[in-house]
């Protein structure tokens, strides 16, 4: 005797798959899944940034991710003080921490600019990558 599994109701999607073939569509155009990488020396500069980001991408309400906060770097540099080697043996120790945040969107790409256009301060480095 063999039992039958009852059939699932098929899950509704927001779009449909034959539009997928370049990403979904929004009345915006094309929805693509965009990384902001923000790096910085200075925590409360990258903070304030990342705030800025995120609340402009939650105003056009777009799904956001993050946030992330990745490792921070540390770059240590040891140095002798004096320069002609003479003298006792006394050293520097000079070190660099870079912190990183990662934030995820899912937005055409025209919104993107213009939430990117915001006043970023001068440390912090921004890179923006588009997925397709």
């Amino acid at each position: 005797m063999q039992l039958s599994r009852p059939e699932r109701p098929k899950m509704a999607t927001m779009y449909d798959k034959s539009d997928m073939k370049g990403g979904m569509m929004d009345d915006r155009g094309p929805i693509h899944r965009i990384r902001i990488t923000l790096t910085s020396s200075n925590v409360k500069s990258l903070e304030k940034v990342c705030s800025e980001l995120v609340r402009g991408a939650k105003d056009k309400d777009l799904k956001v991710k993050g946030p992330v906060r990745m490792p921070t770097k540390t770059l240590r540099i040891t140095t002798r003080k004096t320069p002609c080697g003479e003298g006792s043996k006394t050293w520097d120790r000079f070190q660099m921490r870079i912190h990183k945040r990662v934030i995820d969107l899912h937005s055409p790409s025209e919104v993107v600019k213009q939430i990117t256009s915001i006043s970023i301060e001068p440390d912090v480095d921004v890179e923006v990558t588009i997925a397709e």
